[in-house]
């Protein structure tokens, strides 16, 4: 599957790479189509459980702004919204985990099927990234709602 952009999500994904080129072939060579890249530079990672994570990006998927790039895991059992540099360092929030400056997050190939990891949302190659204000209140959104559902039981 190829998707419009994917060259332009490619080259601002492997921006952050220590050696882009290697990055792109890791891409090649991997079975899994995945490579690693470190967080912290132009984006954060905040890392969601699975339930709350999809609810969220509905959410998100409901307003006029689009979500910036969001992964999932294999199982979908966590969602990764890219947010932007230091967004990580400075969230508090019960559950949600952050990838900042020094960590490392694997990347799926954009547009490309992989065995594991694979892009909800691609990145547009432009930077859009996922307002953490924006992301939180989806957040309250999606929580709001599981709970309406549940009848209102906490």
């Amino acid at each position: 599957m190829t998707i419009p952009g994917d060259k332009t999500a490619v080259e601002w994904l492997v921006s952050v790479a220590p050696d882009p080129d290697a990055c792109r072939r890791e891409w090649e060579r991997n079975p899994l189509g995945v490579a690693l890249l470190p967080a912290g530079h132009r984006w954060d990672v905040l890392i969601l459980p699975g339930e709350l994570g999809h609810a969220t990006l509905e959410v998100l998927d409901a307003l006029p702004a689009p979500p910036g790039p969001v992964i999932a895991d294999f199982g979908d059992s966590r969602l990764g919204f890219f947010v932007p540099p230091g967004t990580a360092s400075r969230w508090v929030g019960t559950g949600v985990r952050g990838a900042g400056h020094g960590t490392w997050i694997v990347v799926p190939y954009p547009g490309r099927a992989t065995g594991g990891v694979r892009w909800l949302v691609v990145p547009d190659g432009q930077g859009t990234l996922t307002d953490p204000a924006v992301l939180e209140l989806a957040m309250h959104e999606a929580a709001a709602r599981a709970v309406g559902r549940e009848g209102g039981r906490p």
